[in-house]
Order: C-alpha cells, then structure tokens, then sequence
C-alpha cells in the first residue's frame, strides 16, 4: 500500500505554498526571514527544492502567522506551482 503523504512530500507542498505565499504578499527573502525571526539563507535553502530540508511544524507556523494565513493553507497540494532554485 503506497502512502499519499510520506514526509518528503509533504515537505514539498509546505515548501512551494511558503513561496507562493510570500510572492502573494510581495515579500522579499529578508523581509519574510525578518518576520519570522530566521535567517534570509534558512528562507532561501528551504525554498529552494534541490536542497533536502524539512521544517519543523513551530517552523511552519512562524511562516503561517508571518503570511497572515492559517496554517492548513501550507499543507494545501492543490495549485501549487513548481518552484526552482534562482
């Protein structure tokens, strides 16, 4: 029995809504690492698909409280763009 959502992937999605919530709010990097007390290169690696990270959920819910969305918005995997490393 194949599982829907393994931790990697779920990972993932959590990643790629980060970024296109923060595009959405036009937000920069450092402004959303500002916000949510990180680092701007913890933001920039975990955006940034090709490097394996998984955030914690207290992680996922700075950035929640730091988009102004709840948190189940992170989790959503409909929509969500494919996300590069620039």
């Amino acid at each position: 029995m194949s599982r829907r959502y393994t931790k990697e992937k779920l990972s993932i999605i959590v990643r790629k809504n980060i970024k296109k919530y923060r595009l959405m709010r036009k937000y920069t990097l450092q402004e959303l690492a500002d916000l949510t007390g990180l680092t701007h290169g913890y933001v920039r690696d975990l955006e940034c698909l090709t490097i394996d990270k998984t955030p914690l959920l207290e992680t996922i819910g700075k950035f929640a409280d730091a988009l102004e969305i709840d948190i189940r918005q992170l989790f959503d995997d409909t929509d969500v763009n494919e996300s590069t490393c620039k």
